[in-house]
This record gives structure tokens, sequence and C-alpha cells, in this order.
């Protein structure tokens, strides 16, 4: 019996050696400005920093007019390699295509030949609906539609979804449509192209004849037609209106102060009526109010430094600092209001609850969300401030925590302590019998 106990409790010790010594399995702004504006459409961004910082209605549906000028100078200049010196000839077929529709003209001439960079003034300075259809004639070889289709080609690969071209001028058309930050898109890649910028700031311009002098349809940026819609800091771009169909629309770009700003207005009132009298440009004056707000009230402003200390979890395993500290993994501005405090950032981390070392300075912890109004600014990497190495004794010491305080541990203790105990109430019930059994005297017999 002794010797069975023996071996079963020295077959529990082995089990719990094994349980001990073995593995376990563990179980991505916009603001408040300080007017009423009458236009329906409106975008505003901040081109230095990407930043949109105020938009009305800015993805519905408008009738662009002749900023549609804007993407018909794209297609032309991405499809003539030398555009001073490639030479169009105006047929007299094309013009008369705009018979009746009274429409802003350059004075085009039948068989005049012209270069195209003549004509690209004349689209874009007087509006020219004449050099608009040249272009398109030329460029589609002979098939306006085919330059049209050029229009929608390009509107999709800039990521245009709610704009559709039917002409290259912008005479109405129900299927001829845009939106305030689509064309914003189209302007700031026409931007980009050679000339552009040149050729729609310019007041007056006697490219084709000194005795044909084109004037800018852009009151805002001619100091003497301009009256109360000159704004002095203002760089293009293109004007349109079709009459009550589209309204005033305008898109420019105005820079001062060394910000920059891109302003899309469309659908401006442009006739009352019911009085028969026709609204000032509200477009322009729209245009006007945003750019002052802009300028008087954003600045750049630093959201997030790099070498700000902005979060701090717990540590393990590292001898004597049980915290590290984070920081961001880089710094980030953004156009702001000018009053903004830090305190009005919201912030959301996602980070782990605790890390264990080692750690290495600059090792991605987690991420901080910063917004502002609920419009998320920048997603920012957290990462480790300082190396911290690892401490194997502490590592130890955990280690043996997590074994004694494991489930398999505790049960393992309690059936060894059972098997004592069993051993020992048997080992005593054992002897207890030894001692209560007497030996039986035999007698001999004589």
């Amino acid at each position: 019996m002794k010797r069975k106990i023996t071996v079963f409790l020295m077959s529990c010790l082995v089990l719990m050696s094994v349980l001990i010594i073995s593995p376990l399995n563990a179980k991505a702004a916009e603001f408040d400005i300080d007017f009423e504006p009458i236009s329906k459409s409106l975008y505003l961004e901040n081109l230095d920093t990407d930043t949109v910082v105020y938009t009305k209605s800015a993805d519905e549906k408008r009738y662009p007019a002749s900023t549609t000028k804007i993407m018909t100078y794209i297609v032309t200049a991405e499809h003539v390699e030398d555009i001073k010196n490639t030479k169009v000839t105006v047929k007299s077929s094309t013009l008369h295509m705009l018979d009746g529709t009274g429409s802003s003209m350059a004075g085009l001439k039948a068989k005049e030949e012209l270069t195209v960079y003549q004509l690209l003034h004349c689209l874009m300075i007087p509006s020219g609906n004449d050099a608009a259809l040249v272009l398109a004639d030329y460029i589609g070889d002979g098939d306006i539609n085919k330059f049209v289709e050029m229009m929608n080609e390009k509107a999709k690969e800039l990521g245009c979804e709610n704009t559709h071209f039917a002409n290259p001028h912008g005479l109405h058309d129900e299927e001829h449509y845009t939106t305030a930050s689509d064309m914003a898109k189209i302007a700031k890649h026409a931007m980009k192209q050679p000339y552009f910028m040149e050729i729609c700031n310019t007041v007056t311009s006697d490219c084709i004849g000194e005795d044909r002098y084109l004037v800018t349809t852009n009151s805002m940026i001619d100091p003497v037609r301009g009256g109360d819609l000159y704004y002095k800091f203002t760089k293009g771009i293109k004007t349109g209106s079709t009459g009550s169909d589209s309204g005033y629309c305008i898109v420019t770009t105005a820079e001062r102060g060394g910000y920059t700003y891109l302003c899309v207005a469309y659908g401006a009132p442009y006739e009352n009526l019911k009085l028969g009298e026709v609204y000032d440009n509200g477009a322009m004056q729209d245009s006007i109010n945003l750019y002052e707000w802009a300028f008087g009230n954003l600045s750049i402003q630093s959201v997030i430094d790099k070498n700000d200390l902005v979060k701090e979890i717990d540590l393990e395993f590292a001898w004597n600092k049980d915290k590290i500290q984070l920081k961001p993994a880089g710094s980030f501005s953004a156009i702001l209001p000018d009053n903004i405090k830090s305190s009005d950032f919201e912030r959301e981390y996602d980070l782990p609850k605790s890390i264990e070392a080692p750690v290495k300075e600059g090792q991605r912890i987690g991420s901080v969300t910063l917004s502002y109004k609920g419009s998320e600014l920048v997603k920012m990497d957290l990462v480790a401030s300082e190396t911290v190495d690892r401490s194997e004794l502490l590592t130890a010491f955990d280690g043996i925590k997590n074994v004694i305080t494991s489930k398999w541990f505790i049960i393992s203790l309690l059936t060894i302590i059972g098997i004592i105990i069993i051993y020992i109430v048997s080992f005593k019930i054992y002897r207890r019998k030894k001692k209560t059994r007497r030996p039986v005297k035999k007698y001999r017999k004589f």
C-alpha cells in the first residue's frame, strides 16, 4: 500500500513539472463665414495646404456657362505640342455655327490664320465662343463632338463625378453641367498648363492686331472697368453667364500675404423677372467677400509637432520605469482660424493599454486622429520618445507569476495537496488498524 501511494505521488509531481515547464497557450475643416452669400454654390480652397475651408452646395449640379472654357483650354494645351507656333485656319462654317446665339465673340474672321497661342487668348480674355469652336474643330480633326468627348474623358480622369460637357463654349444645354467642387479640380489642373495663368490674368491684349483689342470679361482683375468689383489680389481665371439659366459664375484665385486661394462661385442671381432688372454680379461679390474673410481670419498654424509629448502609456518589463511618453511621427500644419486654441482640437487615440520592453525610440505604438468641429484634420502615427531596455529579472518574475496564478497550476497544486491529504489520512488509518490488531496466542496441547 505504501509503495503504491508513493508511486502515484511521484507521477503527480512529474505531471505538475510538465505543466510548469511547458509553454501555456495564450487565451481620416470647414469654417463659419461672417456674411450671407447669394451664390447657389461656393467652393473655397487654400492652395498652400490643399485645404477646403468653405463650401456651399459644392456638389450640386450647376450650369457652368463660359467657365467651361477652362476645360477647353486643358484639352487644347494637352493636344498641341508647340502652342506658340502651331497655326490654325478659321473656317467660315465653324463661325456660322454661332449665328443667332448672341454669344460672346472674339471677332475672329473666316480664313484668317492664327496660332493656337493667339486663339487661347481669344478664348480666355473676351470669352470668345468663336475661338472655342475653332480650337475644338482643329483638335477634333473637324469633329467638334470628338473634342467634347475628350473633354468628358479628361473630366473623368480628374475625378469629376458630376460633370458632363455638351459643347466647348458653355452655351446652355440641359446635358451640360458640373459642380463647384468638380470645377475646382479642373481649374487646379488648368493652372499647371503652359501659359494658362498668364493668359487668363491678362486684362487687355492686342495679340491678334492693334485694332482688335481683346478685353477681359473679369471685372475682378480690371482696375479700369472693374469698378467696385475690382479686387487687386485676384489672379484670373474665368467668368461665365448664360442669363437666368446659369446665373453669374466665376472661377478665380487670389494671393495675399503669402497665401493663395481658389474660389468657385456658381449660380448667383442674374435678374429679377418681376422688375425686369439685371442684378450686379453676385458671384464676384461673394468671391471678394470670401477672400476677405479668409485673408482676415485664417492662417497656417501648427496642429501637431513632432517634438510634442502627447500621451503616455504603461510600460512593462522595464527596470525602475513603468510609463513611456509618446510623440508624433511627424509635424502637421493646417489653415485654421487665427483665434483657435489647442483645446479646440478633438483627439481620438488608438493605442494599446500597455507595451512591453524592449522599446526603440521612433517605434510605432499607435495613432491619434485630430479633428476640429467634427472635421478630421489629420491621422498621425504615435511613436516611442525613447529607447528602453528589457529587464530579464522582471521578465523572469513575471513568468513565474503567470505560472503560479494560472488555472492549470492551481488545479495541479490542489490536486497534489488533495493527494497528500489522502495519503496522510490513509497512512494514519493504516497505522491505527495495525496497532489495534492483536496477535492470537497459540496453546500447546499436552
